[in-house]
């Protein structure tokens, strides 16, 4: 069950990715809040304008978090994606340390949003954490019609050019 301060996070994260969207981004964001709720940090995708593939919003933020936390803080921090991760996000938080997340929008849906076009890897994250050693909580999808609004302004007359994140 996810509280009032869960979906406050996840709308900042949703924040994130029409911030990144409107820079010219895929419209993806993340969040990382520390075990008092406070937020510590924010990403967006920057595939395009880094000329990037591995620029999604979790990689983004945790590549900045693990240079800034040491793994005692990140081990009790939440990471709050406006989309599902990616194999390659789950990765991230997994060795990130970090022990939770939560996500809006589910995979199935961003794919059906995206169109035709989408490249996506078609393997939940909840799947890819759930084969580490040290146990990850995985909660969502939730807000899934508020963070499917900004991919539908984005992708509305448009062609997908890369893979989410």
């Amino acid at each position: 069950m996810l509280s009032a301060e869960d979906l406050e996070h996840l709308r900042t994260a949703i924040a994130v990715s029409r911030a990144a969207s409107r820079r010219g981004d895929e419209p993806y964001g993340a969040t990382l809040v520390g075990e008092r709720g406070e937020i510590l940090l924010s990403a967006g995708n920057t595939q395009v304008t880094d000329r990037d593939c591995t620029g999604h919003a979790e990689t983004n933020l945790l590549r900045a978090a693990t240079r800034q936390f040491d793994v005692e803080t990140l081990t009790r921090c939440t990471v709050y994606a406006s989309g599902e991760p990616c194999p390659m996000c789950a990765g991230a938080i997994y060795w990130s340390n970090v022990r939770r997340v939560v996500f809006a929008l589910g995979i199935a849906r961003m794919r059906a949003l995206a169109g035709p076009d989408a490249d996506e890897l078609i393997l939940s994250c909840r799947d890819v954490l759930a084969h580490g050693m040290h146990p990850v909580a995985v909660l969502g999808p939730a807000l899934e019609d508020e963070a499917a609004a900004v991919l539908q302004e984005h992708y509305s007359g448009r062609t997908r050019r890369t893979g989410h994140g």
